[in-house]
Order: C-alpha cells, then structure tokens, then sequence
C-alpha cells in the first residue's frame, strides 16, 4: 500500500509538472485529492491494516496529501500569475491615444418650438399654467360640457375621441382647452396663462396630421377685453416667433367655447403661397384658432360676463414648426430619424 502511495505522488507530481492552466490544476485536485480521488481511496483501506502499519502509512498518506497540496498551491500560484498577464495584456488601453468622440445628442424641434412660443407668450405678459390644471386624462365633462359643447356634438363621437377604460366618461383630452375651465376654477380674473401639452384624436395620419400632436393654449381674461386686442397679441406673437412680417390672414370659424371666433392662417413657406401638398394646393396652413370666450363658459365657472370678458386661442406645435423650418411631412417629428435631429 505504500508503493502504491508512492505511484500516486509520482504521478501527480508528473502531471502537476505539466500543467499549464488553472482548469488542469482544478482536475489534478479532483482526481486526487477529493473525497472520490485516488489518495482518499487508498485512506478508506487502512483498516485492513494492523495497528503497526496503520501508523505508517496513514502517516505517509498524510505526507503525501500535504506534498501534493503545497506543490499544487505553488504551481496554482504560477499559472495565475501568468494568465493574470496575459489578460492584462490583451485588455491593455494605451492611454495615449486620442479619444472616442460622444455624439451629442439634440432637442427634438417640437422641444425646442414649444419652449421658444413660450418664452414669446411670457414676454408678453402671459404665465405658464400650473401642470395639474392641464391633465391630459380629462373627463368628458370639462373636455365638452363645460366648454359649451351640446351634447350631440361630433367631437364627441368615438370617431374623434379616444375614451378610456378608467371610468365612465374618461377621455384623452382632444384640445388644450380644458386648460382654461381647470384655471378659470382655480384663479380668479385677471388671468394671463398659457398651457402647452398633448392632445389626442382619432386622426388618419398623414403629413399634416396624426392622432397625437401638441397645442397651446392661451387664455386672458380682465375687464374691457376687445377682439382687437386679441388681434393684436397673435399678430405680435407671429412677428417674433418668424421674425419677420409673414402674410396672415384672420378668416371667421365656429368653435363652441368663443364667440366671435376666427381661425389664423400662415402663408405656407414650402411655396410661398402658390399651393402644394403641405397646404392641400390653398396656399396657407391654419396654425391656431382663437375667439373670445363666450358668456356661457363664463358663467359655467362663475365669472360675470357683465364685468369681465377675454379671449382664448390654441395653436399647433407642428404646424408652426413645420412652417418655420421648411418641414413638409409632420411624422418626422416622431420617427427619431437622427439625420432629421441634427439639422436642430
């Protein structure tokens, strides 16, 4: 049993001397010193022996076991090193080189629109709307009814409104004018704010159109309000959002919430007035509708129409983006395309 100890450290030995992994001092270990390897069976024999040789060879079953377990520590110790330098070789970064360069990235030029109309409408005297009096999950009751909408209004219909499954009569607000009862309900006159966010309707998208777009919505009430005055702040807003005197033109609408009430159009800057498919081959492109508010929506949030008086207006984000970029097709704004996003 001794001469087979003997076979076992020689062997071992043998092949802890070529080893050139860690893998293959993981295997050597296994095999022989495990509780299934080679050394640990010849142990489980010792009780065949006499007391005597019991003592021998257990002893040198000891001595063989420490041996093997120092010269594997010492060969594990060398490979390591050397695997350790070879990974730090391969993974080495000379510091000297020039850097990777960072694409920056861009404001989407609805960001960018949104944030230009608004520091305009503030230079104007007009306050950003607190974000909890403009929800985009409206009730149909402040989207509709409180704006003077008769109850079998088409804007109503599932066609034009998305409902949703949160309750009865909840919506995806379709204008931002639910912006003007939440604020008239909150503050009382005057009142100076502008309200940009989402809307959403069941529109097929198109260039000109998709089922989810941006507006702001302005609203100004105070005593002696004219629709002159009216006039006049939207003529001073397309002045210094263009930067130059553009063609506008004011032709008479109907929206429940105003009266009178007036559409704006811009002289389309794709043709210069001359038509193509931006402007449906017109000329312009319609960028807000506005009016005075009407007595009834007054009255709805107790404000007295024999004192006070205002007007509202809402625009279209994409539409003026488009206009004052040259944009011709308003899904660009959604697709991320980074070519598009580098150009703002």
């Amino acid at each position: 049993m001794k001469q087979q100890l003997e076979n076992i450290l020689n062997s071992a030995l043998a092949e802890i001397e070529t080893a050139k992994t860690s893998a293959d001092i993981e295997t050597i270990k296994l095999n022989y010193l495990s509780r299934k390897g080679t050394l640990n069976s010849i142990k489980k024999n010792l009780k065949d022996l006499s007391v005597e040789d019991k003592k021998i060879v257990g002893a040198f079953a000891n001595e063989v076991a420490q041996i093997l377990e120092n010269k594997l520590a010492e060969k594990s110790d060398v490979i390591y090193a050397k695997e350790l330098e070879k990974k730090l070789e391969s993974e080495k970064i000379d510091v000297t080189l020039t850097g990777l360069g960072h694409q920056a990235g861009r404001v989407n030029p609805l960001t960018s629109t949104i944030n230009e109309i608004v520091e305009i409408f503030q230079g104007l005297g007009f306050s950003l709307i607190k974000n909890e009096n403009s929800p985009e999950v409206e009730t149909e009751y402040i989207n509709f009814d409180m704006l003077n909408f008769p109850p079998d209004h088409p804007a109503k219909d599932m066609q034009d409104t998305f409902y949703a499954e949160l309750a009865p009569n909840v919506i995806l607000r379709s204008q931002t004018s639910n912006a003007q009862i939440r604020e008239m309900f909150s503050a009382k006159p005057p009142i100076r704010v502008i309200a940009p966010g989402r809307v959403y309707r069941c529109e097929s998208v198109s260039a000109r159109k998709n089922n989810l777009f941006h507006q702001i919505e302005g609203l100004l009430i105070d005593t002696n309000i004219t629709f002159g005055d009216l006039k006049g702040v939207l003529n001073e807003f397309i002045r210094i959002y263009f930067g130059e005197a553009r063609p506008t033109r004011f032709r008479s609408s109907f929206f429940p919430f105003t009266e009178p009430s007036a559409e704006v159009d811009v002289q389309c800057i794709m043709c210069g007035g001359k038509g193509c498919r931006v402007c449906s081959g017109t000329g312009w492109l319609e960028v807000l509708g506005a009016g005075m508010v009407d007595v009834n929506v007054l009255k709805n949030v107790d404000i007295d129409p024999e004192i006070y008086s205002g007007f509202a207006f809402g625009m279209g984000v994409e539409r003026l983006a488009m206009l004052k970029y040259a944009i011709d097709d308003i899904r660009l704004f959604y697709n991320n395309d980074v070519r598009f996003l580098k150009q703002f």
